[in-house]
């Protein structure tokens, strides 16, 4: 018999790069599932999932904004519109299970879902769980989590402690592939490098750091950076290569001295593998994979999260002497400083290397896989 699963959520690809890590650990064991997404219209999900060879449906929903807004009027509309399309999605596909990752787009789906008695299964990839699972994971029959103490938020009779999926191509990194990094990034192999990653949209915080580094010692750092700006912040960043003298554009890449800036790293495997340290926003996707890789990671926390929980989740390594802390309000001044102090202690970086790397969930896309095909059986 062939199994139908609906997989909603997304709007950053902390949903979005889990999602599609279950749907292929569904393939690997059922090679011949329809796997259906359902998104948010006008997310990077829209874009994302398709790219990687999956049919998706968007659905008109919209979150409250944080500030008063006009925009905030219409989300009730929006939410019902979502909701009724919801239904006409199930009538239409017949789900055997449906699975939510979070992100406002999947309530409407998994309301109706629940409504209709399709068997549910929710992944929370935070410590602090996000208001949508908060309210869908009442009914939901499985909660797959990644830290302890889920029972605040969930049904502890439904929790399973499976960790966060992973891309496929996380793990620690061979001398083949630490080269392909190096060759990819035009990187000199006897200089230590930094990766500077602020997730998928881009982090003001790093930029404003390096924009300040950069414009003071054109680029001229003792040991190589690998930065992501993000999309977001192109124009800037592109207008702050412009005054910097000798930089040139290289197969995407903007170089200048020591610096190596892009939008986006498609190829976050060789990224990692060429990176000595990692400097990162504390997103539960990010960390997993920092996980899986084995890097020696210096967390930065966004401040700009429900419940910080960025800082609950980084905490969860520091307290295991896995990873080091810099809060945002002080990086201007000290991150640079800890990352330089990090690079110059090998054996530091061995030891929290080894320390991230037994925090490892290597299999958990594997096992959410196979709950969801437990509950339709």
């Amino acid at each position: 018999m062939q199994h139908r699963i609906i997989i909603s959520g997304g709007g950053t690809g902390g949903h979005i790069y889990p999602a599609l890590s279950i749907a292929g650990a569904l393939k690997k064991i059922e090679p011949d599932i329809e796997i259906l997404f359902v998104g948010a219209e006008g997310k990077m999900e829209m874009e994302k999932v398709p790219a990687a060879g999956y049919r998706i449906i968007g659905l008109p929903v919209a979150g409250l904004q944080r500030r008063l807004t006009a925009a905030n009027l219409s989300v009730p509309f929006k939410v019902l519109k979502s909701v009724c399309k919801a239904g006409r999605i199930i009538k239409e596909f017949r789900p055997d299970a449906v699975v939510g990752v979070g992100g406002y787009a999947s309530a409407p789906m998994l309301w109706r879902a629940e409504a209709k008695g399709i068997p549910t299964l929710i992944q929370e990839q935070n410590s602090y769980a996000g208001l949508t699972n908060k309210i869908v994971g009442k009914k939901a029959r499985r909660i797959c989590v990644a830290y302890s103490g889920m029972e605040r938020f969930f049904p502890a009779d439904r929790i399973l402690m499976t960790g966060n999926p992973i891309r496929d191509n996380m793990h620690p990194c061979t001398d083949e592939e630490r080269r392909a990094g190096q060759e990819m990034f035009s990187l000199n192999p006897s200089l230590p490098t930094v990766l500077i990653v602020g997730g998928s949209g881009g982090c003001g915080t790093f930029n404003s750091v390096m924009s300040t580094a950069c414009r003071k010692n054109g680029g001229k750092f003792p040991y190589q950076i690998i930065w992501q700006s993000g999309k977001g912040y192109a124009s800037s960043v592109s207008k702050l290569f412009g005054t910097l003298e000798g930089s040139v554009e290289k197969d995407g890449l903007r170089i200048c001295g020591n610096v190596r800036n892009c939008d986006f790293i498609s190829r976050m495997d060789l990224a990692f593998a060429a990176a000595d340290i990692v400097v990162s926003r504390a997103g539960a996707g990010t960390i997993s994979e920092l996980c899986a890789v084995g890097k020696a990671t210096i967390f930065v926390p966004s401040p700009n999260v429900t419940e910080d929980h960025q800082t609950h989740n980084a905490m969860a390594l520091v307290d295991q002497d896995a990873a080091s802390l810099v809060c945002d309000d002080r990086a201007a001044t000290d991150l640079l400083p800890a990352i330089e102090e990090l690079l110059a202690d090998r054996q530091r970086i061995a030891e929290l290397e080894r320390n991230i790397l037994r925090l490892a969930r290597p299999d958990a896309a594997a096992v959410i896989a196979g709950e969801v095909l437990a509950l339709i059986r």
